[in-house]
């Protein structure tokens, strides 16, 4: 059974003056464990998506489902990782780990074991005692990833996480990252600028088109990339060509000449 379903979504934004179409009838389906990214020109409505299978706002119209059934109706637990860590400056790295088990009111020593258990898989041994201040960005980063996974999300909402790190740090949390998604068997959507990061880090990739945004092209990754740690991914021989081929249609796009097909198109390599 597919596991998450955006059936359909459009969504319009109001104001007193006018009204934005933000995105316009998107359809696609995930399994469990799957990863796929979203690229797209600024204002396409990536966030937006992902704030309207967050829970955060309501689509204008359309479903999305989860294991077939509205996510709207059902107890679930989303984690959302943003491009800031948002880490309280005033607690602990393991105080802000367990925020959610703390405000759900589970928080245990069998809980904090496992959150310190996480911290060390990510290279965070001994910061627990330790402010965020103290922390390079790239390690905060790992905490607040850490923060997230401590709540067992059923999917996982990625919003440029790794923008505003350096070069280096990017690439070590994106190998990071993708292993511990992979070890968990998490499903997850990653929005991202950077073709690079979506192709070495994805199963498919969705292109969505300018302002409304609607899906204007699907990627598949080839096996072959998505067995290699996106570091090592970069250097594969058919990684090039996929680039191209994603390259060609964000610069189809940005150029504005962009004709759309109904659901999208769907590229395999």
């Amino acid at each position: 059974m597919t596991f998450l379903s955006i059936d359909n979504i459009s969504h319009l934004f109001f104001n007193k003056d006018s009204t934005t179409e933000a995105l316009d009838s998107i359809s696609f389906t995930m399994n469990e464990g799957e990863f796929i990214s979203l690229l797209g020109p600024s204002g396409c409505g990536k966030s937006t998506l992902l704030n309207i299978i967050a829970g955060l706002i309501n689509q204008t119209e359309g479903e999305v489902l989860l294991q077939g059934k509205r996510l709207r109706d059902q107890e679930h637990k989303i984690g959302y990782m943003l491009q800031q860590d948002y880490l309280f400056p005033w607690k602990t790295i393991l105080d802000n780990v367990m925020l959610g088990p703390q405000i759900a009111k589970v928080r245990n020593e069998e809980i904090e074991l496992e959150a310190m258990n996480l911290l060390e898989e990510v290279g965070l041994t001994g910061v627990e005692d330790k402010y965020p201040n103290s922390l390079s960005g790239g390690m905060r980063q790992r905490a607040a990833l850490v923060r997230t996974l401590i709540n067992e999300p059923e999917i996982l909402l990625l919003d440029e996480p790794f923008s505003a790190l350096d070069y280096f740090t990017k690439l070590k949390l994106e190998d990071l990252v993708s292993k511990i998604l992979k070890t968990y068997q998490k499903t997850a959507i990653l929005v991202t600028h950077d073709i690079g990061e979506a192709i070495s880090m994805s199963d498919r990739i969705i292109v969505l088109d300018r302002q409304p945004g609607k899906i204007h092209q699907i990627f598949e990754v080839p096996i072959e990339l998505r067995n290699e740690r996106p570091f090592l991914c970069r250097r594969h021989s058919k990684y090039q060509t996929i680039f191209e081929k994603v390259w060609g249609a964000m610069n189809v796009i940005e150029a504005g000449t962009a004709t759309i097909e109904s659901g999208g198109r769907h590229e395999t390599e």
